[in-house]
């Protein structure tokens, strides 16, 4: 290391990505210090303990693509319980509001209108998703732009064909019971990290890079980036020479919305556990809910596109009571003398998130690889957004702060 480097890498963001990135360079045994605007790890992977053994996951909580998932081979090592029961949505939905031939006869549209995207992702021509939604199925398209919004935090009529095809899931999806983020935050307990210091401005105009930080400038050889695209669209990160194709790549791949609400039930063995319910089949800006998911005493609400996006933006409770007033629509009036507000996420006012998982708009597929790209061997980027096949997962952030740490590291030699 030169003597005019304080640090041979600096990793700018602690979430997945970025704690995968300097847990790497840790063992490499180069010198790397990891700077997080924020008052904690994590990024948009976080625990909040309910009381104990309800441990609730405000962001990332399905280990996607278990059986290839990185994180998932270190739950039980780092001592945490491996959930692999499986997920209430590929079991059948509560029928009290949406019988089972009706739930039969989504699916089979759901499935058609997937293999007609993954079909035309094989085209020259990138598509808007929702131009292949057939007439014959307009009575299934609120419940397919919800799912839209849980997956990809925005409609179909926002989604690219090829980006929605290029994800790659397998068909496992366990949890840890511990919580996703405590693992995560776990992993960086013994990373050199700096809380509260956000970057204002990296310079790497030079044979390294300075970084402008609100305890001061850093030196090092070399920088990896593991920030939101949002946070590099919006400017809220400045490089100098400027960037204009990352931040064109970064705006390419806008954070969708997705939130998430919990109730905490006052009698939860009148609720069945592990169990799907719809808010509603007739319109798009409605909420997914779980009954007691790994029989904890709560109901997870899940909000994707619009709705999330004006839930967060109204009033503190807005989305509680939203909450309740469906699951009253669903089960009756009683059930507002069950629930009581938990908790609930609030990623896009985040300063430092501002928003859930990308998607890419149509046509800008490529951005992803854009912004993945290195720069002069001394500036890498790693992060969701810029996983080729996993983006919108904690193991596909893993997977790029991992990378990103390799690419540095050959670099450095």
């Amino acid at each position: 290391m030169s003597g005019s480097h304080a640090v041979d890498v600096v990793v700018v963001g602690a979430g997945a990505a970025g704690i995968a990135a300097a847990a790497r360079l840790k063992r490499s045994g180069v010198s790397a210090v990891l700077l997080e605007a924020a008052d904690r790890v994590g990024g948009r992977a976080h625990t909040v303990s309910a009381s104990p053994g309800v441990a609730i996951d405000l962001g990332c909580g399905w280990l996607h693509s278990a059986d290839q998932n990185p994180w998932a081979a270190l739950v039980e090592p780092m001592g945490f319980t491996l959930d692999r029961s499986a997920p209430a949505w590929t079991k059948p939905a509560m029928t009290v509001n949406f019988p089972l031939a009706e739930q039969a006869a989504y699916h089979t549209v759901f499935q058609a209108f997937e293999d007609r995207l993954q079909q035309a992702a094989e085209g020259e021509t990138d598509l808007v998703a929702s131009s292949l939604i057939r007439e014959d199925e307009r009575r299934w398209a609120p419940l397919l732009n919800a799912f839209s919004g849980y997956y990809n935090g925005a409609p179909f009529d926002q989604i690219s064909v090829k980006d929605y095809a290029a994800y790659q899931p397998t068909d496992e999806n366990w949890r840890v019971r511990e919580g996703y983020g405590a693992l995560i935050s776990a992993y960086a307990a013994d990373l050199d990290v700096r809380l509260s210091t956000p970057v204002a401005r990296i310079d790497h105009g030079g044979p390294g890079v300075r970084l402008e930080t609100a305890g001061g400038v850093i030196a090092a050889r070399a920088a990896i980036i593991a920030v939101s695209s949002t946070v590099l669209a919006e400017r809220r990160l400045a490089f100098d020479p400027p960037l204009p194709d990352k931040r064109d790549a970064a705006a390419a791949l806008p954070l969708g919305h997705v939130e998430k609400a919990f109730l905490k039930l006052r009698r939860p063995d009148d609720f069945p556990v592990e169990t799907m319910v719809r808010g509603r089949t007739d319109t798009a800006d409605t909420g997914g809910y779980t009954l007691r998911p790994m029989g904890m005493p709560v109901i997870e609400g899940f909000y994707g596109g619009a709705l999330a996006a004006a839930l967060e933006m109204e009033a503190q409770g807005a989305v509680w009571a939203f909450a309740i007033d469906e699951l009253a629509g669903v089960f009756g009036s009683d059930v507002r003398r069950q629930v009581e507000p938990l908790a609930a996420s609030a990623w896009r006012t985040d300063p430092f998130i501002r928003g859930a998982y990308s998607h890419a708009r149509v046509g800008r597929s490529g951005a992803r690889a854009v912004l993945a790209a290195p720069v002069a061997d001394r500036l890498f980027f790693a992060g969701e957004a810029c996983s080729p096949h996993a983006f919108s997962t904690a193991h596909g952030a893993f997977e790029t702060g991992a990378a990103a740490a390799e690419a540095a590291l050959a670099a450095l030699k």
